[in-house]
């Protein structure tokens, strides 16, 4: 039995139909990103998009539904790039002090956002967009903050993993962190990114050894012996 390749199947300019479709959508989710970093998306069109990425309107539909879906996509990439980034980091430091650990983190997320400004626009929110696209960021940065919730836990021990200080602050350090990047990007802090890396580092240290120390402090206060009056003053003895 002969098979015949369909038209779509065979392979042009030594490029095959799979590759040719994973480049359209590439492009497709390029001119994407540059339309929601550009503050560009809400008047965004299936047709102008494909102009943008010299395409044909037929090709957008072989990869997507609608624009809502290519901007969970585009988010999608951007927030697994970060991630990725940010879990490898930890991993090839876990033997270094948390000084480094911290700043090997932090440097990873810096330069897969930093490389192309406009990720870190599109991810940390510094443009408008479609209500899904609100919500997709949102999932991606609780993504983002489980990741330093589990480091920290490892690192700070059953103190800080029984204290509310253990979900609080990692949101806390990711809002700000979103935010210093941003400011980064946009231009409006005008620092090398050495710098950017290097204060963003301190103070994921200074807060966790700060949280660490404030959850050890609650713990003990809560296991330490009181009388029926209250909390037995320090030096008082029961007797």
């Amino acid at each position: 039995m002969v098979c015949v390749s369909s038209a779509a199947e065979r392979s042009y300019g030594g490029e095959s139909a799979p590759e040719r479709v994973r480049r359209r959508r590439a492009r497709l989710i390029d001119a994407a990103l540059t339309a929601m970093a550009e503050n560009r998306w809400r008047s965004a069109t299936v047709a102008g998009l494909c102009a943008d990425a010299q395409l044909n309107k037929r090709y957008f539909y072989e990869s997507f539904t609608d624009l809502d879906t290519l901007a969970s996509t585009v988010i999608d990439e951007v927030a697994a790039s970060a991630g990725h980034a940010a879990v490898t980091a930890y991993m090839q430091s876990i033997e270094l002090p948390m000084a480094d650990q911290a700043r090997a983190a932090v440097d990873a997320v810096v330069g897969a956002l930093g490389a192309d400004h406009r990720k870190a626009l599109v991810l940390l929110g510094g443009v408008a967009d479609s209500p899904t696209a609100h919500a997709r960021r949102a999932d991606a940065m609780k993504g983002l903050t489980a990741i330093l919730v589990g480091h920290a836990r490892s690192v700070h021990g059953v103190e800080l993993d029984s204290d509310s200080l253990a979900s609080t602050a990692p949101a806390f350090v990711i809002g700000g962190t979103a935010q210093a990047i941003l400011s980064w990007a946009d231009g409006t802090a005008t620092i090398s990114r050495g710098q950017l890396v290097d204060d963003i580092a301190s103070l994921w240290l200074a807060l966790g050894e700060s949280a660490a120390g404030i959850a050890r402090s609650r713990l003990e206060a809560a296991e330490r012996p009181t009388t029926m009056a209250g909390p037995i003053a320090p030096g008082l003895s029961t007797r």
